[in-house]
């Protein structure tokens, strides 16, 4: 019963829609009418700005992280578990009719709490890659994939290793539009026109 109730409170943390409300008090409005329709961090830096997108960005890493705090405070085995029903609860909110996010901040806050040595690799591979190719889809997809890489080799319990597993398989499975335009050269880049939805 406790891990049922940790995972709920998780999912329920998780689903808090930061970018959707962040938006609204920017004076945007409903984030999902405007550019890729995403609610994630990228998209409120196009249509609300900087210091909106780094909120947006904040806020989604800390629920993430504290999802799975609140988890682990209500049933501590199920720790690893609560980082996946916290993405999960990003990406398919109760509160916006099971619609969401792409999971990456808050992917990245859940995972600092149950492998954070196999995260922090991933946060200069997002920066390289975005920085040097200027595609936040492809550092978000492939900073995604080295943390349950990252977690085996470093030994983490089998439960984290696959929520970390279960988390990038998320995080990918979201990113399949962007996945595709990034094989056609259609993506948008930082800072770059509209070549089709953005990441």
């Amino acid at each position: 019963m406790s891990v049922a109730l940790a995972l709920v409170a998780a999912y329920l943390v998780g689903a808090v829609p930061v970018g959707f409300l962040v938006a609204r008090a920017a004076g945007v409005g409903d984030i999902r009418r405007h550019e890729s329709g995403n609610i994630g961090a990228t998209n409120v830096l196009r249509a609300a700005g900087r210091a909106a997108a780094l909120v947006t960005l904040l806020g989604d890493v800390a629920k993430g992280y504290g999802a799975v705090a609140l988890g682990a405070l209500i049933a501590p085995p199920a720790a690893a578990a609560c980082a996946i029903a916290a993405v999960a609860g990003n990406c398919w909110s109760v509160f916006l009719l099971f619609r969401g996010g792409k999971g990456v901040a808050t992917g990245l806050g859940a995972l600092l709490s149950v492998v954070p040595l196999a995260v922090l690799p991933a946060i200069p591979v997002w920066l390289v890659v975005t920085l040097s190719f200027r595609y936040v889809s492809l550092g978000s997809l492939l900073a995604a994939l080295c943390v349950p890489l990252g977690s085996l080799l470093l030994g983490y319990p089998l439960a984290a290793v696959l929520a970390a597993a279960a988390v990038a398989a998320i995080i990918v499975g979201r990113h399949h539009g962007n996945i595709g335009r990034l094989l056609a050269g259609t993506e948008r880049r930082v800072g770059g026109k509209r070549n089709g939805e953005a990441a």
